[in-house]
């Protein structure tokens, strides 16, 4: 899954966007979340190594996203090359978040090189001996390789850390590697995902209702078919609903959404009331608003969210118009049942013909 896309057309990222975030973007890693595949690579990376730490950490343009992470419980069974216990030393490794400036520790560097990165002992290495980790977090030993994907894009890192020195030798190194080889399983078969995805969404474009795709706990969009960009236009900016179409969010749709995607149930928002972006923008339209969650087939978490809008304004205003009238009726009637000698209709004071009795 791309960017806000189409078969029709594609909405653009934000401008000067890298391949490697339209690349995570698509594949739904964009975000620092937890994910169940990848924390257990993680962990095989931290027991491969015999390292206390290990990371699965994808890269964009603005940060690092740790959606893979190991961090020893606090007991003894697990010990280190030298026998002692990773409780025993002491390990405390503070990461209240799954992220992490590009400023700080070394996957940054093994992104951009697209080489695998073994400090030993990071004080020894001038280079490297100033990053922020080493202070705040510790570390004094790194060990990464790249991940690079079937489009040769370099998305992030298999990393293992320890904050003792380490000598992590040639068999650390190539286990690593082949780590980052056997982790690209998991992003292949997220691309097949994808394709059969861009299948739907195809199906989607010949759709005569407008339809939008928004994901993760922020629901930023992801997909919207064509109908969507005709009935609403682009996007003024990327991101959340309410601030790719302010109208949609004035209206409450970015409300249903959420409430759609925390609650795991269908949401309805009816008689929305929205200024449009296509020919009819002059006047407001009224649209129904069906919000449904998607679910992961493996975890059963929501992680999604299908909208699909109707607009009923014809269905409104036909309403409308016969209250409209029925009330025109009534009034009338009150009126002529006031008015002496306009007991029955079309006795207009005696101009009009006899009805028999």
């Amino acid at each position: 899954m791309t960017d806000v896309m189409s078969t029709q057309g594609q909405f653009p990222g934000p401008a000067g966007e890298s391949e490697r975030t339209r690349r995570l973007r698509g594949l739904g890693l964009n975000e620092a979340t937890a994910d169940e595949a990848f924390d257990r690579f993680a962990h095989l990376a931290a027991s491969i190594t015999r390292a206390p730490i290990a990371m699965v950490n994808f890269i964009n343009d603005e940060r690092q996203m740790f959606r893979g992470l190991y961090i020893p419980p606090n007991s003894s069974d697990l010990a280190t090359d030298d026998g002692a216990s990773w409780a025993d030393r002491g390990i405390a490794f503070d990461l209240p978040t799954r992220e992490m400036p590009l400023s700080h520790g070394f996957c940054p560097h093994v992104v951009a090189q697209r080489s695998p990165l073994a400090l030993d002992d990071i004080l020894a290495y001038p280079r490297f001996a100033g990053n922020p980790v080493v202070d705040e977090l510790g570390v004094r030993a790194y060990l990464g390789a790249p991940l690079v994907d079937d489009t040769n894009t370099v998305i992030g890192t298999v990393c293992v850390l320890d904050r003792e020195p380490r000598q992590w030798g040639r068999e650390r190194l190539r286990d690593i590697q082949h780590l980052a080889e056997a982790l690209l399983s998991e992003i292949r078969l997220r691309d097949n995902l994808l394709a059969q995805q861009q299948e739907m969404f195809a199906a989607f474009d010949g759709s005569p209702f407008p339809i939008l795709l928004t994901d993760c706990p922020g629901q930023e969009i992801r997909y919207a078919n064509a109908q969507h960009a005709e009935t609403f236009g682009v996007p003024v900016a990327y991101g959340a609903i309410g601030a790719a179409y302010p109208q949609l969010g004035a209206a409450g749709l970015q409300q249903a959404v959420t409430e759609a995607y925390h609650t795991g149930r269908v949401t309805v928002l009816n008689n929305a009331r929205i200024q449009s972006g296509g020919p009819d923008a002059q006047r407001a339209q009224v649209f129904s608003f069906t919000c449904t969650p998607l679910r992961g087939a493996r975890t059963g978490q929501v992680n999604g969210v299908l909208t699909v809008g109707m607009d009923v304004t014809a269905q409104t205003r036909t309403e409308e118009e016969l209250g409209t009238l029925a009330a025109l009726l009534v009034d009338r009637l009150q009126q002529s049942a006031a008015t002496p000698g306009a007991g029955r209709p079309g006795i207009a004071g005696g101009a009009g013909p006899v009805l028999p009795n």
